[in-house]
């Protein structure tokens, strides 16, 4: 099936990749928009469904430079539903990117790290390229 979704990001939405035949999703950029689910639906509807399947691994690299509180709350369901599939024996890996700068989003990565039992969750600091 290979990219089974690749959007640009805009303004105020990420750029987001899913892969389904490599078992990989990126979501790069910013995330503040009014209605959250009108742009998630179709990615939380695959990655529900994708979970259940029997894959060999999944990666998710989020590197999100600026998020709201609804995109908090989406990430925190995301973050624990892979968690479940990872508790059921899947190989789940959460890769959380944030620049060495960035005080807020590196806590956040940590507050979400410290809340998952069962997937491998990284925090992944990088040089700020500013």
């Amino acid at each position: 099936m290979g990219c089974l979704m690749e959007r640009a990001k805009t303004k105020n939405t990420p750029y987001v990749l899913i892969d389904e035949d490599r078992g990989y999703m990126r979501m790069e950029g910013e995330s503040y928009l009014e209605d959250i689910m009108g742009f998630f639906r179709e990615i939380v509807d695959w990655l529900e469904a994708y979970l259940v399947t029997d894959f060999e691994q999944f990666t998710f690299d989020c590197e999100l430079q600026y998020f709201n509180s609804s995109t908090t709350k989406l990430l925190h369901n995301m973050f624990r539903a892979m968690d479940r599939s990872a508790g059921a024996g899947k190989k789940v890996i959460v890769n959380w990117i944030a620049a060495d700068d960035d005080e807020m989003n590196i806590e956040c990565g940590e507050d979400f790290r410290e809340e998952m039992e069962k997937l491998e969750f990284n925090l992944v600091i990088k040089p700020n390229a500013v």
